[in-house]
């Protein structure tokens, strides 16, 4: 047997362990479950905010033989998701003048409470055309509630309920929240009352054509869950559920929520005069596409492009024109078109403020005294040719023929010059051009006639595209006319 003598090595093995065991007891020891995030436990959070969440219930006054077939916890879900009756669905008989009207259900949804004192917050298709509204707490608890202002617009609404000493909610920062952090719902879907659902934000200022830019999340919201709050991980509400986004009518992973900063500001209107009143300034607006940014020397897409100017309306007495790309207000850069509605109805009607302007290669500031939104007036029509013969000359190069325009038409589209289009062909025609387009400027230049517009024209290198600007009827549109390649 081999046998191996380790005793002239023991005094460096000794000093190898012990240089190991040194080592290892500065090493901090970490379990292997430690080493990966946690999910999240809401059950706090639902002990803390649901005493503060609704269930609301609307009924209105029909007769008594006019009472549907249909089941009262899809109503809300038909009205506000716009889907029809199913053609089977059984229908209500006409009703008879001789009854008397009865409560009929009407509609579900939620609500949370803002104050001690019985105020709740909700959508406002919750509570429209409703004649009743019940607000029952997690307590089980109901009350009448008297409907203190519902604004369309934002579809937030307020409602009061008497009684005292109420759990009110905590409002929450919304510029704390960020994208990918944790959020719970609580909710009445389809009436099911109490119910809690959690995912994350998936984005902010989510754009979706409505008043508000909307918080969106992965949360389970379905038809019952309208008015309800969102809530984090602190425990705060950060917006109010309202829609969700749906091929089949229920939820398919995307829902919408009413940031609560701006419903907060709703709110404290509806509460104070029952009504919300915002700023306008008159503009139609449209979004500055990459290649208009560009051509025009804008540099990148930015702005709110003005297509349209009301007349009498504090933009035209500012000076703003069609054409116009807004690119500030009151120094706040406007990223997107739908950021200058949002700044604009924030503001009190009356206030003066200063707006930046982008115009023919140069920024130019413009004072602007905010009015009160009224009812949208109807577009009025283009007025009828009176002009000259078509001119030719070297806009037959883009398949352009033009001709000066009447004092009457520059009158009606209040525009200080400009030449119309009688004949369109080639690029032009490719661009989108069309007959009885006005054209107001090109290449950032002004045009104050038939001489001025091929004057302008013959100086443009046509290998490369060119921006026009155009009239057609009240709107204003960036046109660019790419060469032939």
């Amino acid at each position: 047997m081999l046998e191996l003598n380790l005793k002239p090595l023991r005094p460096y093995l000794t000093a190898g362990l012990m240089a190991i065991a040194a080592t290892t007891a500065v090493l901090p020891v970490t379990p292997v479950w430690a080493q990966t995030r946690t999910l999240p436990d809401f059950t706090d959070l639902v002990d803390q905010v649901g005493p503060s969440v609704v269930n609301i219930r609307t009924l209105e006054k029909v007769k008594a033989s006019a009472a549907g077939n249909i089941d009262e916890q899809m109503l809300e879900f038909f009205k506000r998701f716009g889907i029809p009756v199913p053609p089977n669905t059984p229908r209500a008989p006409r009703p008879d003048p001789s009854q008397p009207d009865e409560d009929q259900p009407r509609g579900v949804g939620s609500g949370f409470i803002l104050t001690t004192d019985g105020f709740v917050m909700t959508n406002a298709h919750v509570v429209e055309g409703a004649d009743e509204v019940l607000v029952t707490l997690t307590d089980k608890r109901e009350f009448k509630a008297r409907i203190i202002g519902a604004d369309k617009r934002s579809d937030v609404a307020v409602v009061k309920i008497e009684a005292t000493g109420l759990p009110a909610v905590k409002i929450g920062d919304l510029g704390r929240l960020r994208v990918g952090e944790w959020v719970m719902a609580i909710g009445s879907p389809f009436g099911l009352e109490n119910t809690v659902t959690a995912g994350i934000v998936s984005a902010k200022q989510r754009d979706t054509g409505d008043y508000l830019p909307f918080i969106q999340t992965d949360v389970a919201i379905n038809p019952g869950n309208s008015g309800g709050p969102l809530i984090n991980m602190r425990g705060e509400v950060v917006g109010i559920n309202s829609q969700i986004y749906s091929r089949s009518g229920g939820f398919q992973g995307i829902s919408f929520s009413i940031p609560i900063d701006e419903a907060m500001r709703v709110s404290e209107q509806l509460r104070i005069s029952g009504k919300v009143t915002r700023g306008r300034i008159g503009v139609q607006i449209d979004q500055v596409t990459k290649d208009v940014a560009e051509s025009i020397g804008l540099g990148k897409a930015q702005g709110a492009l003005v297509r349209g100017v009301e007349s009498d309306a504090p933009a035209e007495k500012a000076g703003i024109e069609a054409g116009d790309i807004i690119t500030k207000f009151e120094g706040r850069p406007i990223d997107k078109a739908s950021d200058l509605p949002r700044m604009v109805g924030n503001v009190k009607p009356g206030t003066k403020v200063t707006v930046t302007v982008f115009r023919r290669g140069a920024t130019k500031d413009l004072s602007v005294t905010i009015a009160e939104v009224e009812a949208d007036k109807p577009a009025r029509p283009a007025a009828k040719s009176e002009s000259k013969p078509p001119v030719a000359g070297p806009a037959q190069a883009l398949g352009l023929a033009v001709s000066e325009i009447t004092d009457a038409q520059k009158k009606e589209l209040n525009v200080k010059g400009g030449v119309k289009v009688d004949t369109v062909d080639g690029a032009a025609a490719r661009a989108g051009l069309r007959e009885g387009d006005v054209i107001v400027s090109i290449a950032n230049t002004e045009v104050t006639g038939v001489k001025g517009f091929e004057a302008a024209l013959a100086k443009i290198d046509k290998s490369k595209n060119i921006t026009v600007l155009v009239r057609r009827g009240e709107l204003a549109q960036f046109v660019i006319i790419k060469p032939a390649r």
